[in-house]
């Protein structure tokens, strides 16, 4: 099953505050609202949502929320075009009707007497495809190369501090993230790893335990970061074997391998599903392990010798498809600054420097459906709070391996792949 949409420019936010900015848009949408409720057609007023069709002079927009309308422009309706990011109308360029695309994002304020679809519409901001693309591609680079994350050890709001165990196994770590006025604090929803859904949150919501990624500037040193963003969540982690499966209610029962508890896990469509190849999962088993308790000492493992190509093997870090093939040629850009931290470690006198980042080669396993599930497989799952009835965010199989280790080292495995942010790695999902 493929990534739900985690990465994702809060787009919504920035039309809102563009349409706040807007003259006389509250006492529009006052007028809508009491014409709305005399009327047996609901006007909405205004909305923010997606083009899926632009047919002669009529435009299709599906809502974040789902709902579907068709618009036309009223006489003298006003289009303009902004950026990704912009706050104001203050560099808003006029268009036509003709410049709108299917993607494009709009925020539309209709008509106060509109009554019927295709609802009449006063003003459309629209913003092109091809530019939230071009934003979204920096933003992730930018959260990949210096982003961090892991599990919440402490927080001191006082002094605007928040500590994080990051890493897992031998390479576990412990950062320090500051926090000024400047940084912006996003929280989860309590059911969704989703960006989009983010809140701000001030920093006193985030609790020890918390899932929390960051993205940070200055470093001092390895330990201590200024922090510009962080987004953090509390969601609950379960190792277990599954006891049953019921296709059509889309639910699994899970066995806590920990306390022998019975949990129902709910799945759904968003629900992340990634099952590690077995060498794969070997390979982060071995990982976790102190250098002495691994195949060879504190050599670990041996890289496999390269087999004879003409053309240049693929990293096995580098960028994947859907289902976790490498692309030939194509290399993974090396950390750099302050993600060059918690990058994956290598074991001294592995042949070809072997580096093994667990969180990575979790991200670019092959995605699974609840088909290729069955009783007995043993999975690893985060889920939203409950005492026996959960509903899954991610879930992990082919993890035999990993419970070996103990409870923390599988927290801190999930602790970053589970999470969604601004630069999450969704081009890889």
């Amino acid at each position: 099953m493929s990534s739900p949409k985690r990465f994702s420019i809060p787009v919504v936010a920035i039309t809102l505050a563009v349409f706040v900015a807007w003259p006389g848009a509250p006492a529009a949408a006052s007028r809508s609202h009491a014409s709305a409720q005399a009327t047996s057609v609901a006007n909405p007023g205004h909305f923010v949502g997606v083009v899926t069709a632009v047919e002669g002079g009529t435009v299709t927009v599906k809502t974040d929320a789902g709902q579907v309308y068709s618009i036309t422009l009223a006489q003298n309706a006003r289009m303009v075009r902004v950026s990704p990011g912009d706050k104001d109308l203050s560099k808003a360029q006029a268009i036509q009707l003709t410049d709108v695309g299917a993607g494009d994002r709009v925020l539309v304020r209709l008509a106060p007497d509109a009554t019927s679809t295709p609802f009449s519409a006063v003003s459309v901001i629209d913003i092109p495809q091809a530019q939230i693309l071009l934003k979204q591609q920096q933003e992730r680079t930018e959260w990949q190369q210096h982003g961090v994350g892991g599990l919440v050890k402490s927080v001191d709001p006082a002094n605007g501090l928040v500590v994080i165990a990051s890493g897992a196994g031998t390479a576990q770590k412990e950062i320090t993230l500051k926090t000024s006025t400047a940084t912006v604090l996003r929280r989860y929803a309590a059911d969704s790893i989703d960006y989009e859904h983010t809140t701000l949150a001030p920093l006193d919501a985030i609790h020890v335990g918390d899932q929390l990624r960051a993205l940070v500037g200055q470093s001092h040193g390895t330990a201590e970061m200024e922090a510009r963003e962080i987004v953090s969540g509390s969601f609950r982690n379960i190792a277990g074997t599954i006891s049953s499966i019921n296709a059509s209610a889309m639910t699994i029962t899970l066995k806590d391998l920990a306390t022998k508890k019975n949990f129902t896990v709910h799945l759904s469509s968003t629900t992340q599903m990634r099952k590690l190849p077995a060498d794969q999962a070997r390979l982060i088993a071995e990982s976790t392990k102190p250098p002495a308790m691994r195949p060879g000492g504190a050599a670990g493992p041996q890289a496999p010798a390269p087999a004879p190509s003409p053309t240049p093997a693929p990293s096995p870090m580098a960028p994947q498809g859907r289902m976790g093939q490498a692309s030939a040629g194509q290399a993974l850009p090396g950390p750099t600054g302050a993600a060059a931290g918690s990058a994956g470690h290598a074991w001294p006198g592995a042949r070809g420097a072997v580096s093994v980042d667990p969180q990575q080669l979790i991200r670019r396993a092959p995605a699974i459906h609840l088909t290729d599930l069955k009783k007995g497989d043993a999975v690893m799952l985060v889920a939203t709070s409950g005492d026996s009835d959960v509903t899954g965010i991610t879930l992990l199989a082919g993890v035999e391996p990993l419970l070996q280790a103990n409870a923390s080292t599988q927290n801190m495995l999930l602790a970053n792949w589970s999470m969604g942010s601004g630069g999450d790695d969704a081009a890889a999902q």
